[in-house]
């Protein structure tokens, strides 16, 4: 009897133990940083390719693995691999593509030093994690990058995990179906409260939402009292404005959330 009781009390705390490592995904960082002249001139223009991010450790599991793919697929567009050997792979491909597109026109340009400015690109990506709601895992990568000229483009991606199987989590997951229509009037709501412009043709002449109205991004925030919407530049706002952030509280969206959705 006493062995029996024994070896209970061992399966509970093995299936106990198992459920915590279930719950939990770690995190190391990898990174790849590459550089490529397009010239021997004694300065030439140059390629450089930085990407620091986030990795599942084996530790995670099947949920680490899962992660790991979501996230070489959405922001390297390899699924297959491993985020390190996405990373790398990413970028041998963006300076090969680079010195093969931009040679045969830096040749003609050569002789122009105004236009040598033109040449230089860079994209680099650096990305970190945080608690997000309950059960889930926020992560956040912040991209940065130039393809020709002054103009610089900064975007933000945020991917929501459930800690416990490493599933992207949507806004289908959060909210009941048909909830756009009143989503959309609270964001609304909520960009005429962050930018003190009181009706829409006032944001319109601000330069927000021109030519379109208000829509729910995938792009958001999962906390434990809220969620943040963003809106990266030049997507609801003027590009000189930067990102748009709005931060709705799940009481204000009581009537739309899923009733599976935990916070």
């Amino acid at each position: 009897m006493y062995m029996r009781l024994f070896y209970s009390c061992v399966f509970v705390l093995l299936l106990c133990a198992c459920s915590r490592d279930s719950e939990t995904i770690t995190f190391e960082t990898v990174a790849v940083n590459k550089t490529v002249a397009l010239s021997n001139d004694s300065i030439p223009p140059t390629c450089s390719v930085n990407i620091h991010l986030e990795q599942a450790t084996p530790e995670s599991g099947r949920a680490g693995e899962i992660v790991n793919a979501t996230v070489a697929n959405r922001l390297l567009n390899r699924g297959d691999d491993g985020i390190q050997q996405a990373a790398e792979a990413f970028a041998e491909e963006y300076t090969s593509n680079y010195i093969k597109t931009l040679l045969p026109l830096y040749n003609q340009d050569r002789e122009d030093p105004r236009k040598h400015a033109w040449y230089h690109y860079h994209y680099i990506i650096n990305s970190h994690t945080q608690t997000g709601s309950k059960g889930t895992v926020v992560y956040l990568a912040d991209i940065n990058y130039r393809q020709g000229g002054n103009h610089v483009v900064n975007q933000q991606v945020v991917m929501n995990f459930e800690a416990s199987t490493g599933r992207l989590l949507t806004t289908k997951d959060i909210f009941v179906d048909g909830y756009e229509t009143l989503l959309k009037k609270i964001l609304l709501k909520a960009l005429k409260e962050n930018t003190g412009l009181k009706t829409l043709k006032a944001l319109r002449r601000k330069g927000y939402l021109k030519g379109m109205d208000i829509f729910v991004p995938e792009n958001f925030i999962l906390s434990s009292d809220a969620i943040t919407f963003i809106y990266n530049p030049d997507e609801i706002g003027p590009y000189n404005l930067g990102s748009t952030e709005l931060t709705i509280a799940y009481t204000a969206m009581s009537k739309i959330l899923n009733s599976s959705f935990e916070h």
